[in-house]
């Protein structure tokens, strides 16, 4: 078979017989080298080319497909070879690659070929290109789809959140940010005593107090890998491959920050015993800190939040008492402009005719009153249009109450949105 026509003929063959073909022909071609095929998902020639850990071009004369794709505004468009064959620079060695891609039930079959001087420098790049391409720096894995992908957005929205901008329940910042240092600093000492190093932490509470913008802050604090999982669904694929898959790269990643938000929604009574097996099961999960939310813990099964092993520690997030309300909208209020700021006393005002908001309706009343100023007629005392709004957004979370809706508002850990916050 000539080099130009083995993409072509490859992809054309029955596809149980596909990869034994293309095979053949590059021993065929080949017969004094080693080839050596991979499935393995982290290789990824072109990331590692791209990141300037070899040198790439496609063979001469050989027949290559590609496709470009953008990611969103203000993204750049990202080229990807599906099928092609290249001649590999790397270290001191010259290698060819061969990448094959087809449809299947489930997704996408991608198969490579390294055909190199011997198996040992083919199983040299292998695990190069893996361990490059596997290793988190500078974005969040997300997990969403059943698929992995890498998020420098959400890594950079992390990088701003901080617990100094987060207002809790006294001591429960300190606590929570103790803990998740210790167990990090602790690697030796758990090993000494024989107690495996992993550890589950629950952050729990109704919506809008504090969970996300904990878990962010914390995140930036530690300065782990972190895997963030979205879902435990996609087309084709069951839950239980789909689980397997998290902790696997989890445990590939350590040490590392496996983020599960909104537990409650991801665990259900199809996945449940199959979630537990991987969470405290046999498979050793060293290094691996499971840091999970939920707004309903009644949701839960036993099993999980009550046994020992799995998630240790709970910490709660509840609704602010007086002082922390009034401590959250002195916060906002000091971003906003001096012309629609209140006065001490309005806050304090403010702060006692909000008992039972959450945080996010506190910020939404910030921004509520501020709006409700500017549409004024005249301009209005900011004090009295806060205490008009306060009574305005507990009518409306009292109607979303009685329709039996959960009440929501903008997260708590939101930015500034508006020109007339610093």
């Amino acid at each position: 078979m000539n080099p130009e026509n083995l993409v072509p003929i490859g992809l054309s063959t029955e596809l149980a017989a596909r990869s034994a073909l293309v095979e053949a022909a590059l021993r065929e071609m080949h017969p004094d080298s080693a080839v050596y095929q991979t499935r393995d998902s982290y290789f990824d020639v072109e990331t590692f080319g791209y990141d300037q850990r070899c040198r790439y071009d496609i063979k001469d004369g050989v027949e290559f497909e590609r496709h470009y794709s953008w990611a969103g505004a203000g993204s750049q468009v990202h080229a990807e070879y599906t099928q092609a064959w290249m001649q590999v620079d790397w270290s001191d060695k010259s290698l060819e690659v061969v990448k094959l891609s087809w449809p299947v039930s489930h997704g996408t079959e991608e198969v490579h070929w390294i055909v190199a001087d011997t198996y040992e420098t083919a199983t040299e790049f292998h695990v190069a290109v893996c361990e490059w391409c596997s290793a988190v720096r500078g974005e969040i894995l997300v997990f969403q789809e059943g698929c992995w992908s890498k998020s420098a957005e959400l890594f950079e929205s992390i990088r701003s959140t901080t617990l100094d901008g987060l207002v809790l329940a006294p001591g429960l910042k300190e606590q929570v940010r103790g803990d998740l240092d210790r167990f990090f600093n602790a690697r030796e000492t758990y090993k000494s005593y024989g107690i495996p190093w992993k550890r589950g932490v629950l952050l729990v509470g109704p919506p809008g107090n504090g969970k996300t913008h904990a878990v962010k802050a914390l995140i930036n604090h530690m300065g782990i890998a972190c895997l963030y999982v979205k879902s435990f669904k996609a087309e084709y694929r069951s839950e239980h491959s789909l689980i397997r898959d998290v902790f696997k790269r989890a445990r590939d990643t350590t040490p590392c920050v496996l983020v599960l938000e909104d537990l409650d929604s991801l665990v259900n009574d199809t996945n449940r015993s199959f979630f537990l097996n991987e969470l405290d099961g046999f498979a050793a999960n060293e290094g691996i800190l499971v840091l999970a939310t939920t707004n309903h813990p009644d949701r839960l099964d036993p099993a999980i939040v009550d046994r020992p092993s799995r998630f240790d520690r709970k910490y709660h997030f509840n609704l602010p008492e007086l002082d922390e309300r009034a401590a959250f909208l002195a916060m906002w209020n000091a971003q906003l402009e001096a012309a629609v700021r209140l006065t001490d006393i309005g806050i304090g005002r403010a702060a006692a005719a909000t008992d039972g908001f959450s945080f996010a309706y506190l910020k939404e009343l910030v921004l509520s009153t501020v709006m409700a100023w500017i549409n004024a007629d005249e301009k209005a005392d900011i004090d009295g249009i806060s205490l008009a709004q306060a009574s305005l957004l507990r009518d409306q979370m009292s109607s979303m109450d009685l329709a039996g809706q959960e009440p929501t508002a903008p997260d708590e850990d939101e930015g500034p949105r508006f020109p007339w916050m610093r």
